[in-house]
């Protein structure tokens, strides 16, 4: 079956009394240029092993088999999850797991290593998973993901924009990320309500000691909680480990180098990062 043609797709779904759950994310991607577009971003090559997450029928997977990748395919869905091994005829470069990805022992699955993920990735759960797989000590080096224009935005959104929050602010702790390309509604079927963007992510290491890598998830999943307010003063109601007094918090800031009146969005990682550094020296601090 030629998995980018709609007519054959739509067939598919028809003698195989399959329905698309929109709820899932189910729209398939059936344009060619994209998945070219999807792999070359990526560079896919022979040897390589491949996670991906939300195979559907089996596109990507099929087009990275083809390029001598070897993948390990995790599907939510049982018939899409029989389709994909069974169509594919069972490969020796093929893995399918029948799984819900969030609920997936990634340390058991990530463990043995991947060289990349790549995924259109379901809209409904696709930032969840891809924080998930991103944040983890074993995560690939590289990720290349099909998400909604919207949220792709959020995962790149440089500081003081409206789009800055909490995903893009923990992605680029660990990764460079670019947005590729720009996909149309019209190249899924069925077709979904708004577009979207293929993401690059490219790991770096970071300069954050486990504690302080603590710190900087504390801060600002607690900044984004209460966005509105300047941090400063959200800062003062926070419960332990985070709150401290105006005096504590007034050097914290300085030593980081940040005004207390900013708000979350409003800081760039490197200030994030320098808060975090400053902070955890502080609790050492009190401590000894």
């Amino acid at each position: 079956m030629n998995l980018t043609s709609p007519s054959q797709v739509k067939a598919w779904c028809i003698e195989n009394g399959f329905h698309p759950n929109r709820t899932l994310g189910q729209n398939f991607l059936i344009d060619r240029n994209i998945l070219e577009a999807i792999l070359d971003a990526a560079g896919v090559a022979a040897g390589q092993r491949v996670l991906e997450v939300g195979p559907g029928l089996g596109v990507l997977t099929e087009a990275m088999l083809a390029r001598g990748a070897h993948v390990t395919a995790v599907e939510k869905d049982a018939r899409l999850a029989a389709r994909l091994a069974g169509a594919l005829g069972e490969p020796a470069g093929l893995n399918v797991i029948e799984a819900d990805a969030l609920q997936l022992d990634l340390d058991a699955l990530l463990g043995d290593g991947f060289d990349a993920c790549v995924s259109n990735l379901p809209y409904s759960v696709g930032t969840r998973i891809l924080l998930d797989v991103a944040l983890h000590r074993c995560a690939p080096p590289v990720l290349t993901v099909l998400v909604q224009a919207e949220v792709a935005e959020r995962f790149a959104a440089p500081p003081a924009t409206a789009a800055r929050g909490q995903a893009g602010v923990w992605l680029q702790l660990d990764y460079d990320v670019r947005l590729v390309r720009a996909v149309k509604a019209s190249c899924f079927w069925p077709r979904p309500e708004v577009g979207s963007t293929i993401v690059r992510l490219d790991r770096r290491v970071s300069s954050l000691a486990p504690s302080e890598r603590q710190a900087f998830f504390d801060l600002t999943r607690y900044a984004f909680m209460h966005r509105r307010k300047q941090f400063g003063a959200a800062l003062r109601k926070a419960p332990a480990p985070l709150g401290r007094d105006d005096a504590t918090l007034a050097a914290l800031f300085a030593a980081a180098g940040i005004e207390p009146a900013a708000r979350a969005e409003q800081l760039t990682n490197g200030q994030w990062q320098a808060l975090a550094r400053a902070f955890t020296e502080g609790q050492e601090g009190s401590m000894t």
